[in-house]
C-alpha cells in the first residue's frame, strides 16, 4: 500500500455523519509509515454522491480505477485499522495527488 493508492475499505459500522459501508478510500498517510507495517492507515473516504468540487471535496474520474466519477471527502479524514482495507483499486494521477496534498495542507492549516 502506498500514499495516493485507492483501496476498497469496509468502514462499517458508521456513526453519525461518518461515511460507512464498503467504499473506496484514498491512502493519505506517508509511505514512511506505510512501509513500516504500522497497524493503521490515514485515509480519506471517497463517494459517488456528487455535490460539486469545493474546499471539502475533490472530483476524480474513472482513470484512477473507480467505476464512476467520485469525490474525495477531505472533511472525513480518519485513521482505520489496516484489516479494514480489502483490495487495491488503483492510484491517483500525479496531478490529482498534488491537489490532494494542497487540500490537506489547507484543511490542517499546515
Amino acid at each position: 500500500m502506498q500514499q495516493f493508492d485507492i483501496w476498497m475499505a469496509d468502514l462499517s459500522p458508521r456513526f453519525g455523519t461518518e461515511p460507512g459501508k464498503m467504499r473506496p478510500v484514498v491512502i493519505v498517510q506517508t509511505d514512511l509509515l506505510n512501509e513500516t507495517g504500522h497497524p493503521s492507515t490515514l485515509i480519506c473516504p471517497i463517494t459517488s454522491r456528487l455535490m460539486g468540487a469545493s474546499l471539502l471535496r475533490y472530483s476524480v474520474g474513472t482513470a484512477c480505477g473507480l467505476d464512476k466519477p467520485s469525490e474525495i471527502l477531505f472533511d472525513q479524514i480518519r485513521a482505520i485499522d489496516n484489516r479494514r482495507l480489502v483490495s487495491k483499486i488503483g492510484s491517483l494521477s500525479d496531478a490529482d495527488a498534488d491537489v490532494v496534498r494542497q487540500r490537506l495542507r489547507i484543511m490542517m492549516d499546515l
